[in-house]
């Protein structure tokens, strides 16, 4: 009886385990095998993973203090989050801020960037403030960006002209979350 019990709970918390949101479903991340400035520090433990995809908007400017010079700056990221099976877990936006569907939501700082492959965004180690509700991004300490592909500044003329027009830029990327 009290193995029946003992299996019984045992194939409850694999249920349990296997039913939990999407987001948490991941492959670990071979921290070594980045470069160097956006690794985690040693100790942080990978936590969950996203895949985001949305696009990155752009706004024509005069350059600073360089009067007749045009640039597309960055203006915001909005992005949607995908778990491993595909199902939306969340979004990103503007803060930056990464907010899980549960409500939960966490901002952060950039720390550093190293290059991506060409045409795409650069990876990214961001440190995180602390979250905001209770849910997945509770204890998420740092956040990489990683496999980006896209999301690079218009190609298009940025002149005169076209000073005050925006932009949307395609992207995608992943986001793995780490805790302590």
């Amino acid at each position: 009886m009290t193995q029946t019990f003992a299996l019984l709970g045992t194939v409850a918390l694999l249920s349990a385990c296997a039913a939990g949101p999407s987001m948490m479903a991941m492959k670990p991340v071979d921290n070594a095998a980045l470069p160097e400035p956006v690794r985690v520090p040693a100790g942080a433990k990978q936590t969950m993973a996203t895949t985001g995809v949305g696009e990155i908007t752009y706004e024509c400017r005069e350059k600073a203090n360089m009067a007749g010079a045009h640039e597309w700056v960055f203006v915001a990221p909005v992005a949607t989050l995908y778990g491993a099976d595909k199902k939306m877990v969340g979004k990103y936006y503007a803060g930056p801020t990464w907010e899980a569907a549960d409500g939960s939501k966490v901002t952060g700082k950039q720390l550093a960037v190293a290059p991506a492959m060409a045409g795409s965004i650069p990876l990214q180690l961001v440190k995180a403030e602390p979250a905001m509700g209770m849910g997945a991004m509770q204890g998420v300490s740092y956040i990489q960006r990683l496999n980006t592909k896209g999301g690079v500044a218009p190609a298009a003329a940025c002149d005169a002209a076209t000073k005050g027009k925006r932009q949307q830029v395609a992207y995608e990327a992943d986001y793995v979350f780490y805790g302590s």
